[in-house]
């Protein structure tokens, strides 16, 4: 049912959110038709999970902050668009089964890496836990860049969604699988998204 909805409500706000925001994809076919597939993003502006998913026929499983859940309303609503729950800061041991369980049965996981919302669009320290789980899951990561003209988000600046070519951790400097290569692997994928950004805003 989930799937069935999130495809729905995309389908339905693809043109009113681009006569609002006037949102562009570049590279959106970066993404494989198939395949095991961690999308990392940084993270603006509270729908960016849709401005992600309106790039894609594919369907996407956020993780997302625990207390957005706590509202029932939205509870239900992030539910039914595929989301789960994780509480941050805590080693949640639950959502990390879940999100590899997703990955195995060969679904597209979407990570913040920034692990919340920059609310000045300035990037913030990444956490480790889509390196560590791309890893143990042997699945390749698409970084994407979601910005605006001016970095900082405004509610009428034009969007930006910019999906990389797809990275190995092996790429990215992981050969131990130690914390440490975690932590450095996430601050190089945080550079690639940079890199992406800056060919959007300037």
């Amino acid at each position: 049912m989930s799937k069935e909805f999130y495809s729905v409500l995309v389908f339905i706000l693809r043109f009113p959110l681009f006569l609002i925001f006037r949102y562009k994809h570049i590279n959106k076919n970066n993404i494989p038709k198939e395949g095991r597939y961690i999308i990392a993003s940084n993270h603006i502006s509270g729908p960016d999970c849709i401005f992600v998913g309106l790039g894609q026929k594919r369907y996407i499983r956020f993780m997302a902050k625990a207390e957005l859940f706590e509202n029932k309303f939205l509870s239900w609503f992030f539910t039914k668009m595929g989301a789960f729950p994780v509480n941050r800061g805590k080693g949640d041991t639950s959502a990390i089964n879940n999100a590899k369980e997703m990955i195995d049965n060969g679904e597209t996981l979407g990570i913040f890496i920034e692990g919340t919302r920059s609310k000045t669009g300035e990037f913030l320290k990444p956490k480790s836990g889509a390196v560590m789980i791309a890893h143990q899951m042997d699945c390749k990561i698409v970084p994407c860049a979601i910005s605006c003209k001016g970095i900082k988000p405004s509610f009428w600046r034009r969007k930006y969604v910019h999906f990389g070519e797809p990275v190995t951790v092996e790429e990215l400097g992981v050969t131990k699988a130690s914390p440490r290569e975690y932590r450095d692997a996430s601050r190089k994928l945080m550079d690639i998204i940079a890199d992406l950004r800056k060919q959007d805003i300037e």
